[in-house]
């Protein structure tokens, strides 16, 4: 069940009042699970089912992205209010420094909460921030070219389309490898997830000057990529570990831009891993 958490959140214009949608399951250390742009924390469904047998897994709706209503107007979409927004639903939550796992965005988030202390370790899934321009500049391309699709495209198509292997490979082969293996349900939600994203655009706007260059001391750090990433290509998974003292790469093989369904095993034995 989706619950809603409703907290006042620090902001450069000072408090403001954020609610943030989001299932918590299973029991253990507590693990935030944190999807990418134009997602919900539905993408985690294939994972988050294997890591409840021994954490406690929370997956939030970001704020402007799922179910969770968008930041209060004139707050930014930008990493230096993200992180520390999550640190208060944290707070909220009474988690005490969790593990996180992140794709993406959610990746790049993860790795935020690290270098701010906040967590106990990181695991990021094809993160952001490791891009060249001329890579942002493709990257951002595709993403809006996703989001005028589900824009454009009728209600009934979408649905049609979900009912065969080949309209999913259509709606969803950009972010998966295997787009058969999610199932029609799934294609219909995340493809409507995407459309309605109000936070979609302020995020794409805050992320065009986005890197991260820093390090992230005092807790283990694993990143992980596709080898199939059409969205972020493998090689920023060298910068990254170039960039983060002691992290390790993990190869994803056979895996997409969002790997949690094309191999949910294994993404899930990457996070536990990481988090023990």
């Amino acid at each position: 069940m989706t619950t809603t958490a409703s907290f006042t959140a620090a902001t450069a214009d000072g408090p403001r009042p954020v609610s943030v949608a989001y299932e918590r399951t299973g029991s253990g250390e507590p693990l935030l699970l944190l999807h990418g742009i134009g997602h919900h924390l539905r993408a985690w469904d294939p994972v988050s089912r294997i890591l409840a047998a021994e954490r406690e897994v929370i997956a939030v709706d970001l704020p402007g992205f799922g179910v969770s209503p968008p930041l209060p107007d004139g707050v930014p979409y930008d990493l230096a209010t993200f992180a520390p927004l999550l640190g208060d639903f944290c707070a909220e939550l009474g988690l005490d420094r969790p593990h996180v796992a992140g794709n993406s965005l959610g990746g790049l988030l993860a790795l935020e909460l690290g270098r701010m202390g906040l967590v106990r370790s990181v695991t990021a899934l094809s993160p952001g921030g490791f891009w060249t321009e001329a890579e942002r500049r493709y990257a951002f391309g595709v993403l809006r070219a996703m989001r005028r699709g589900a824009l454009t495209m009728p209600g009934a198509m979408i649905e049609r389309l979900s009912r065969s292997a080949a309209g999913r490979t259509a709606l969803t082969s950009t972010i998966y490898a295997r787009p058969a293996r999610r199932s029609p349900d799934a294609v219909v939600a995340e493809t409507f997830a995407l459309r309605e994203a109000t936070g979609f655009v302020p995020t794409l706007e805050a992320g065009r000057t986005t890197r991260f260059d820093r390090d992230v001391e005092g807790v283990p750090v694993a990143v992980a990529w596709g080898d199939r990433d059409r969205i972020l290509p493998r090689r920023q998974g060298v910068r990254a570990k170039r960039a983060i003292t002691g992290a390790r790469l993990v190869r994803l093989p056979g895996c997409g831009h969002v790997p949690m369904n094309d191999d949910p095993a294994l993404v899930a034995r990457v996070i536990a891993d990481t988090s023990r």
